[in-house]
């Protein structure tokens, strides 16, 4: 009797394990294979440039729509001019046709010179539309979805109570004054940035001020632009160049280290260089193909190991040590050239070609 109930016990326990097992792969199959949704949805919320213009009105519209605040007639435009006149059906043609419509470069150019080549009155209609900057958190539900993050990322949310009395002041000077709200493209600008632009700007005349929102709204949308076009072979790259000021010569030797800070989800080490004979990044570009992505970076120049090592004259405690310069990459198309000219005692920089 013992030995069948224990058996019957071991039968019992048996199930209950070939239960658990199956419930586990189960619900893995299903974990897996919502991931795999989601991941297939993810990469299929990007759109590309050539597949926006073999796309149907809809599309493009619900892609492009936003791109000027409230403004959806500049992709109307668009798609009428250089995708429905050239013939949607044949992407090959309407991509020859319409103006060698090949990057996000080219998609801007041609999205900005329609509002270029609007009427005064549409410029006017497009700088009223855009929302006052010191909107509140409760009504940030009023602006689009776009205008939501990029205050949000300038912390224009979080304006004290001084800075948001002084900021609606002059905004509403400014907007008796010019007749539309204070722009500024505040994505990567702090609230700093934007109390310090609208006290600046409050005293341009009439024709200089309205150039400057417009040049601002061109500015918003293509950052607008960079976050809807998908990039996935981007045609720029990064160089750079030391040249030792001190002793008239390259920078041969020389340790350089690049980070990438922004953005955030891919931040961290690039790669590390050592400059070869003539102070140039052995092997070309620094940063090229899909990792060129639009952000902020940083070089770091380790100029006093090099003096140390050259026997140029250095203090006890190294005026120069470590030269970080941070930069940003706007433009997935261009070559940004981020050279540093150096002694123990001073540095300079620019953007070269």
């Amino acid at each position: 009797i013992r030995e069948a109930e224990n058996r019957t016990t071991l039968l019992k326990m048996r199930r209950k394990a070939s239960v658990r097992i199956i419930s586990f792969i189960f619900f893995r199959f299903i974990f897996v294979l919502a991931t795999s949704i989601i991941m297939s949805s993810a990469a299929g919320s990007s759109i590309t440039v050539p597949n926006l213009l073999e796309g149907e009105k809809d599309t493009v519209l619900s892609v492009l729509g936003g791109i000027y605040e409230h403004s959806s007639w500049v992709a109307e435009a668009f798609y009428e001019s250089k995708i429905a006149n050239c013939g949607a059906d044949n992407a090959t043609t309407a991509t020859g046709s319409s103006g060698n419509l090949e990057n996000v470069r080219h998609l801007f150019d041609a999205m900005s010179a329609i509002v270029d080549d609007a009427s005064q009155e549409q410029k006017m209609e497009l700088l009223r539309a855009h929302p006052d900057l010191a909107a509140k958190v409760e009504k940030l539900k009023t602006l689009t979805k776009e205008s939501q993050e990029e205050q949000g990322r300038a912390g224009l949310d979080t304006l004290t109570d001084e800075e948001r009395t002084k900021f609606l002041t002059l905004n509403e000077s400014y907007r008796t004054k010019f007749g539309f709200p204070f722009i500024l493209a505040v994505r990567n600008a702090s609230k700093h940035t934007v109390l310090a632009a609208v006290e600046g700007r409050i005293g341009n005349s009439a024709e200089v001020e309205f150039a400057a929102a417009l040049a601002q709204v061109h500015k918003i949308a293509w950052m607008r632009l960079l976050t809807a076009i998908d990039t996935p072979d981007p045609t720029g790259f990064l160089t750079c160049h030391v040249l030792d000021t001190a002793n008239g010569c390259p920078a041969a030797n020389m340790r350089v280290q690049l980070h990438r800070l922004s953005p955030p989800e891919t931040a961290g080490l690039v790669a590390e260089f050592v400059t070869n004979d003539d102070g140039r990044l052995p092997g070309g570009p620094g940063l090229k193909g899909k990792d060129f992505q639009v952000g902020v970076y940083e070089w770091t120049f380790f100029v006093g190991d090099y003096f140390a090592r050259k026997g140029t004259y250095i203090s006890g405690t190294p005026f120069l040590d470590e030269v970080p310069i941070r930069f940003g990459i706007d433009d997935p198309t261009e070559h940004y050239h981020v050279p540093l000219l150096v002694s123990p005692w001073g540095f300079s920089t620019y953007r070269g070609s």
